[in-house]
């Protein structure tokens, strides 16, 4: 399964996606804590101090936030576009 990542993420992972093997279906949850497992820094990124995720952080599958599907329960595909936002700020 490819994951697509941006900013803050892609130095933590040395590039613009990481690979998680295995291609039977999982949930969200499972994907992140493989994510973890593959890169422990993610970790610090992702969760707050209480373990609770960092509500500005977004997954997508397939276009759309998995807050908006079924959460952590959301099932994820190798075929599915997953993509993890972090925080972004600037502009004026």
């Amino acid at each position: 399964m490819e994951i697509k990542v941006y900013a803050t993420l892609r130095a933590i992972v040395g590039g613009k996606s990481i690979t998680l093997n295995g291609g039977a279906p999982m949930t969200v949850g499972n994907m992140i804590e493989q994510m973890f497992a593959a890169y422990p820094a993610m970790r610090g990124e992702l969760l707050r101090s209480d373990g609770e995720m960092h509500s500005a952080f977004h997954f997508f599958i397939n276009g759309r936030d998995a807050r908006y599907l079924d959460g952590p329960e959301t099932i994820v595909t190798a075929q599915d576009d997953v993509r993890v936002f972090p925080p972004v700020g600037g502009g004026r």
